[in-house]
């Protein structure tokens, strides 16, 4: 095995992540530990080696005082030098080499994209709602931000709490070896610097828990209004959006002084604390020396893992204020992202199997957990290879329907059935396989033309996919295509959210999708509103033949797209108030005769349903 594959980086974790910050660091690194192990090991090996640095220059001078400069390589410090030598050339570089390693190595390159990939794997089972209450900048930021944050406590607790900690304790046994009050000296200076430690690097995970959470806000901000910039600007209002970002960032930047501050203070009084080690630990020992209790060898060792641990002081000390404000910064990402808006599976949740394409909504209620709103009772068949038209006004809960026949969201009451098969008993995977859909904002990747059609079946051929293409009257224009980066015909990338095409280029790619994916249940929620009527006409072709043989549930504001339909429903205040064919339904003077009456362009108006 090589070093760098001692973590499976992509490695699923088990269950869900908790909400405690010790078990979520847990659930993070779950599968990683015996590397992390291996990596403290070395590194506390390194540790050690600090105090053996300081112990053999000891040992070096005394034999140099022992023996005086005439006599000192005449043979007798010969073990002494080989020891020295061994040390510095080989132990000393092989064992810091290792630790290293194992850390640019083992543990970072690994353990970012483990906790990435877990985090995000999480989100994206979360349920629309989870999307629907926060910028998507914010989520994205939140999970690269908990990803890094977790990198860096695993590598510096590693790099740098291990190694101190054994620097330490190996400085305890030399000064030990060289006089007991000196160790109670050295303890009751830790004492003093790990007391500083305990008063002010929880104040600091707070205040970085803070100010990440407000560096968050800032891209949410910036990307909310990046994401909408011809609204933007076609209204005018880069002023309004400017004002938007700096009060984003003014906040940003009252949490980051409030840091600096107190990481300013803190310094200052690590220092001075830094300062006084030397001090005591070398006056200490040349009084020991002047009362015979010491060497001069002593005197050198005690020296230089005073001036060490005080150089290392302020390393390890600032290493700990990173620390913390990592954890405050996943503590922070934890909270955005573990909360459980989500649907499940149930445990023997099984394949949905679509022989036929029935659909049956019996007494289906969702009102968003509010006392209104969305659908309200609905009981209606679909029988297989139906074509059925939904009609309402905004609001009327059409959409609803076909976000709960998707389980985008869970029925607060009633069943949904496909084919016998009530869907909150199947996997979502399984009945989102087989339902194609096409909406009014078509959905697109910044990938290219082939990427896009290939998201409604990845295993298909190029033949396939260039026969969807064809029947969605997409290929022609497709062949024309062409990127900045000079990419042509099926491998020109679209932009993101396909802005590089018009309104019909997009559908008829959504509809190569569909037509690529072929499932038995086919939905199209206002799949031509978006587009002028000359548009509409020119992909009728390609939109009846992705219909051929499927059930379909149509939804539309143009009724003249409903006319082929062979039954239509019409939703008012979330309750199916009409049934029936085009026809029957205009003779019979209600609601939808009301909406063809007064429909302007084709469309129906908001006040039509009053």
């Amino acid at each position: 095995m090589k070093l760098g594959d001692m973590i499976d980086a992509f490695r699923p974790a088990e269950g869900p992540p908790p909400q405690t910050l010790g078990a979520f660091m847990a659930w993070t690194l779950s599968g990683a530990w015996p590397a992390l192990w291996l990596a403290t090991f070395l590194s506390v090996l390194a540790g050690m080696l600090e105090a053996g640095t300081a112990w053999i220059l000891g040992r070096v001078i005394d034999s140099a005082g022992a023996s005086g400069p005439e006599a000192y390589f005449d043979g007798s410090n010969t073990a002494t030098l080989v020891l020295a030598v061994a040390f510095f050339l080989i132990a000393r570089p092989l064992l810091f080499g290792l630790s290293s390693a194992s850390n640019a190595i083992i543990v970072q390159p690994n353990v970012n994209p483990l906790v990435l990939s877990r985090l995000n794997r999480w989100t994206l089972g979360q349920s629309v709602r989870f999307f629907d209450e926060d910028f998507a900048g914010r989520i994205a930021q939140k999970q690269m931000q908990c990803a890094r944050a977790v990198t860096d406590v695993a590598s510096d607790a590693i790099n740098v709490v291990a190694f101190a900690l054994a620097s330490l304790a190996g400085s305890l046994a030399l000064l030990a070896s060289i006089n007991g009050i000196m160790t109670v000296v050295f303890a009751a200076w830790l004492v003093l610097y790990f007391l500083l430690i305990a008063m002010f690097l929880p104040r600091i995970r707070k205040l970085a828990a803070g100010r990440a959470g407000a560096r968050a806000m800032v891209s949410g901000q910036i990307v909310d209004t990046i994401t909408n910039i011809k609204t933007v600007k076609l209204f005018a209002h880069a002023d309004h959006e400017d004002r938007a970002a700096l009060g984003a960032l003014g906040h940003f930047r009252e949490r980051a002084l409030e840091f600096g501050q107190l990481s300013a203070q803190f310094r200052f009084w690590l220092m001075m604390l830094a300062g006084l080690l030397p001090v005591i630990l070398i006056g200490g020992t040349l009084l020991l020396w002047q009362r015979g209790s010491a060497t001069q060898g002593d005197i050198v060792a005690a020296g230089a893992v005073a001036i060490r641990i005080a150089q290392m002081t302020g390393w390890v000390s600032m290493s700990l204020m990173a620390v913390y404000a990592s954890l405050g910064e996943v503590e922070d990402g934890m909270r955005t992202l573990t909360p459980r808006i989500r649907i499940e599976d149930a445990p023997e949740a099984a394949d949905l199997v679509v022989p036929r394409g029935q659909i049956e909504f019996d007494q289906v209620s969702f009102a968003y957990g509010r006392e209104t709103g969305g659908i309200e009772n609905i009981t209606l068949t679909i029988a297989p290879g139906e074509k059925l038209g939904i009609v309402g006004a905004s609001g009327a809960g059409k959409s609803t329907l076909v976000s709960l026949l998707l389980r985008l969201y869970k029925g607060e009451s009633g069943q949904i059935r496909i084919d016998g098969q009530d869907i909150d008993g199947v996997t979502q995977e399984s009945l989102r396989r087989q339902i194609g859909m096409v909406t009014q904002e078509t959905a697109m990747f910044n990938r290219s033309a082939r990427d896009n059609i290939l998201y409604g079946r990845p295993d298909a051929t190029e033949e396939e996919l260039i026969a969807a293409a064809e029947k969605a009257e997409a290929h022609e224009f497709i062949l024309k295509l062409k990127d900045h980066k000079g990419r042509e015909g099926y491998a020109a990338h679209l932009g993101e959210r396909g802005v590089k095409l018009s309104g019909g280029q997009r559908q008829r790619i959504a509809l190569a999708r569909a037509i690529l994916k072929d499932a038995p249940i086919l939905v199209l929620d206002e799949a031509t509103s978006a587009l002028d009527s000359e548009v509409e006409a020119s992909i009728q072709t390609a939109l009846h033949r992705v219909m051929e043989g499927k059930t379909v549930l149509a939804i539309a504001h143009r009724l003249s797209t409903l006319s082929e339909m062979d039954r239509i429903i019409v939703l008012d205040a979330g309750r199916i108030a009409e049934v029936g064919t085009h026809d029957a339904l205009l003779a019979k003077g209600g609601l939808y005769a009301k909406f063809w009456e007064r429909q302007s362009g084709g469309f129906i108006r908001a006040e039509a349903a009053e």
